[in-house]
Parts: structure tokens; sequence; C-alpha cells
């Protein structure tokens, strides 16, 4: 590979963070279905299931930014710092039992994510550094 080739490679295209972005839009789309639900002052059986499925692909979704995130070589000193958490690998494993099949309804990975006190600070903390990222650079492609 010449050395063009591999700086071209390495250069990241507004495609692909127009790409990622849409990934961070499936997210906030579920963490807002999330946090409707969660301002419901009934609890019905339906919003339980309702709201731990929201939840569920709101941090599924999550974890697929970061791995593009990660892919993309993206850099931000806020975004870094708390992917450099161990949270992240209790995210991963969290979208793992979302998206595969468990047979054991309270899955490990589930309860390890919610057993660790910071995770659900973590994850709007990183959620929102994300938007912000998104929206300081989406305005730079104009």
């Amino acid at each position: 590979m010449t050395t063009r080739e591999t700086r071209k490679k390495l250069k990241k295209e507004p495609q692909d963070i127009n790409t990622l972005h849409r990934y961070y839009i499936y997210a906030i789309s579920m963490k807002s279905h999330f946090e409707e639900i969660l301002k419901n002052e009934q609890n019905t059986k339906e919003q339980q299931i309702m709201r731990d499925m929201y939840m569920s692909l709101w941090y599924g979704m999550l974890y697929v930014v970061v791995e593009g995130w990660q892919q993309l070589k993206l850099t931000d000193e806020k975004i870094n710092k708390l992917l450099k958490s161990n949270n992240i690998k209790l995210l991963k494993r969290y979208r793992n039992g979302t998206f595969h099949f468990q047979k054991n309804y309270n899955d490990d990975r589930f309860k390890d994510f919610f057993n660790e006190p910071t995770t659900v600070e973590w994850s709007r903390s990183l959620n929102k550094h994300l938007g912000r990222w998104f929206l300081e650079n989406l305005k730079k492609q104009k």
C-alpha cells in the first residue's frame, strides 16, 4: 500500500461520521422513549416491559456507537476518558446480552451492569458527550 493510500485510509470521511451519527440517533431515540416511560406515574407490567426494552435498546445501541468510534479512531478528550472506564466492558456485555439470546432471563450480563454503581451516570455522561461531539463535528462539515 502506498503512503497516499495509507493516509486516505486513515482519514475520517464525512460519510463515516454521518453513518456513525445514524447509530447515535438510534441510541438517543431509544433513550428518549425510555425516559418518557420513566415519567409516567403508572407502573403496569406492560410499562415495565416497555421500559426495560427501551433501556436495553438504548444501552445496546450506545455500545454500537462506541464500536464505531473506536473503529474510526475518533478522538475527544472527554469521550476518550469515559471510554477508559471499566464500564465499557460491562456495557459491551450488556449489549451482547440484549442482542444475543440468553436462556437465563436475569443473565449476569444485565446484573453485572446494574450492580456497578457508576454505570447509569457513566452511560448518561457518555451519551451527552457523544451528542456534543456530533453537534460540533457536523457543523464543521457544512
